[in-house]
């Protein structure tokens, strides 16, 4: 493995750059908290129950958690995919009012043609619902993102490093200017050149340390992935699971560090979250091999050529699409039938029930599906259409979420520690659409219409 120069230093250099003096903010209303700072760090698949393991190393969060407030466990939302629920952590409303239902923007294919979904699409064509960050941004407060999802041109955000970055961004080129990145390394976020996902974490935190170090944003968005990405494929409760949550608690104590050496510490609230929780895979789910078998969709190896319906795979949960209109009212009492009948199959529902799980009919949003599919517990769900088998042992993807957000598994962690936040507070349980609102509070704002509440219980009261 070809050797990283620079990344052993990186808090080194960081903590240096703390003394740059903070850009000029924009004017900011009488009611913004000009002067105060909020932090949310998301570690992507952080789930309640590995929090409640006291044997797991997480000093920086344990001690988070003894100087601020923690909550047992937070219920997410469905479906229990990433940029929902971050897209919940911002606008303190459910996917049926945001509209965010994949990781990225579902677009139908032609009549007989599958979806495809494109995550780089503009925010605007994708979230529905005002964002913490856009209203910070209306009200002069400065605003910045590291690594966060449903956010490609918000024309909100003032520093920006996104997942994918580039050499030319306005942060990019800084952290290059001041020797921390090398042009080169850009190419190690995607392609043949991708590095390992400890690497893009330690980079993605890298440019955290620096935004804040330099340029102080009043709202902070910092998103980490490795601990997705290894629970995916060695299963949460692994030895590797264990590691990776482990390294993010240590690369959430590198931010905090800089926090306390930029002099900004007592204006700085943090809060740490997660986006869902984790469950074990054993075996995988072929909804597409079931509706090839019936006759209803066609393949060429992996490329689906003709489908009157189609399955779109998100781990515990699929959404089915029937693309004839007129075989709907004639195909979907079949394919209730025959997916309920499946193995590996929980539950099967109507679109139209999606209100009950805080989801969109599909009327109301074009990429609801028209049946929704819950995996039982050790079955996920896959899209691919090869192959006659319709259920397989799960090879290298030994870990998921999408399923029901109720289920204990699918929780998330809520710790928050700093300015305005009271000492040694245990919550018994909050909701990811009460963390949005409670920032807003602590910045001035309000988020209009919220579906979540202001976390008052953990807030002392201001200027105390």
């Amino acid at each position: 493995m070809k050797k990283i120069p620079g990344l052993l230093s990186i808090v080194a250099l960081t903590c240096a750059a703390s003394a740059v003096a903070a850009a000029e903010p924009l004017p900011a209303s009488k009611s913004a908290a000009a002067d105060q700072h909020v932090i949310l760090i998301t570690l992507d698949g952080f789930p309640a129950r590995f929090w409640r393991d006291e044997s797991l190393p997480l000093p920086n969060l344990r001690r988070m958690a003894r100087e601020g407030a923690a909550a047992d466990a937070m219920t997410v939302s469905n479906p229990s995919i990433t940029w929902i629920n971050h897209t919940t952590l911002v606008t303190g409303v459910t996917p049926r009012r945001h509209g965010v239902l994949f990781n990225g923007l579902l677009l139908r294919g032609g009549v007989d043609q599958p979806p495809r979904i494109e995550p780089w699409v503009d925010k605007e064509r994708l979230v529905f619902a005002p964002t913490v960050y856009d209203l910070a941004y209306r009200a002069g407060l400065t605003t910045a993102e590291v690594n966060w999802v449903a956010v490609t041109r918000p024309g909100t955000i003032h520093w920006s490093f996104a997942e994918i970055p580039g050499a030319e961004g306005k942060v990019e080129k800084e952290m290059i200017a001041a020797g921390l990145l090398r042009p080169e390394q850009f190419g190690w976020f995607h392609g043949r050149d991708r590095k390992s996902m400890t690497w893009e974490d330690a980079t993605w935190t890298q440019a955290a340390c620096y935004i804040f170090a330099k340029h102080r944003p009043n709202l902070l968005l910092f998103h980490l992935l490795n601990p997705d990405s290894t629970q995916h494929q060695y299963g949460p409760g692994s030895a590797a699971a264990y590691t990776a949550l482990a390294y993010a608690d240590r690369l959430v104590g590198d931010l905090l560090s800089v926090v306390e050496r930029s002099g900004a510490g007592p204006r700085t609230t943090v809060f740490v979250s997660s986006d869902h929780g984790f469950k074990k895979v054993a075996k995988v789910v072929y909804p597409n091999v079931l509706l090839k078998q019936a006759g209803l969709l066609a393949a060429a190896g992996a490329k689906i050529t003709h489908c009157d319906a189609v399955a779109v795979a998100e781990g515990g949960l699929a959404f089915i699409y029937v693309n004839n209109a007129a075989r709907k009212a004639e195909l979907l009492p079949a394919l209730k039938q025959r997916f309920a009948a499946a193995e590996g199959i929980a539950r099967v529902l109507d679109g139209h029930e999606g209100p009950t799980l805080g989801m969109p009919t599909p009327e109301e949003n074009q990429g609801m599906g028209d049946l929704i599919l819950f995996a039982k517990d050790g079955y996920a769900f896959k899209g691919e259409a090869a192959g006659d088998a319709a259920v397989a042992v799960s090879l290298g993807y030994l870990g998921t979420h999408g399923y029901p957000a109720s289920d204990p598994e699918l929780d998330g962690i809520f710790i928050a520690q700093g300015n305005r936040i009271k000492p040694g507070v245990a919550l018994p349980r909050v909701a990811n659409l009460d963390v949005a609102p409670t920032i807003a509070q602590l910045l001035g704002l309000q988020i209009p219409q919220a579906e979540g509440r202001v976390l008052t219980e953990i807030l002392r009261p201001s200027g105390r």
